[in-house]
C-alpha cells in the first residue's frame, strides 16, 4: 500500500513539473533594435508570477531572414516608441 501511495505521489509531482515547464517566461533574452516598418505582429503579455516584467513579443519580416520573433525589453526607449507607433498605426486601421 505504501508503495502504491509513493508511486502516485511521484506521478503527481512529475505531472506538476511538466505543466510548469510550459509557463516559463519566454523573454529570458532580449532582442535587438528593430525597424518599425518590418513589424508584422506585436504581442503584449501581462506580468505573470514567474516573469519579472511584461513580455513584448514582436514578429518581424525581412526578405533575407523571413519571419522571426524577438522579445523586447519594455524599459528601453526604442520599445516605448515602438508601442506608441504601433497603437497609432492600429488606430488608423492598417
Amino acid at each position: 500500500m505504501k508503495l502504491l501511495t509513493a508511486a502516485l505521489l511521484l506521478l503527481f509531482i512529475a505531472m506538476c513539473l511538466t505543466s510548469a515547464e510550459g509557463v516559463k517566461c519566454k523573454c529570458s533574452r532580449k532582442g535587438p533594435k528593430i525597424r518599425f516598418s518590418n513589424v508584422r505582429k506585436l504581442e503584449i503579455k501581462p506580468r505573470y508570477p514567474f516573469c519579472v516584467e511584461e513580455m513584448i513579443i514582436v514578429t518581424l519580416w525581412t526578405r533575407v531572414r523571413g519571419e522571426q520573433q524577438h522579445c523586447l525589453n519594455p524599459k528601453r526607449q526604442n520599445t516605448v516608441r515602438l508601442l506608441k507607433w504601433y497603437r497609432v498605426w492600429k488606430e488608423k486601421g492598417r
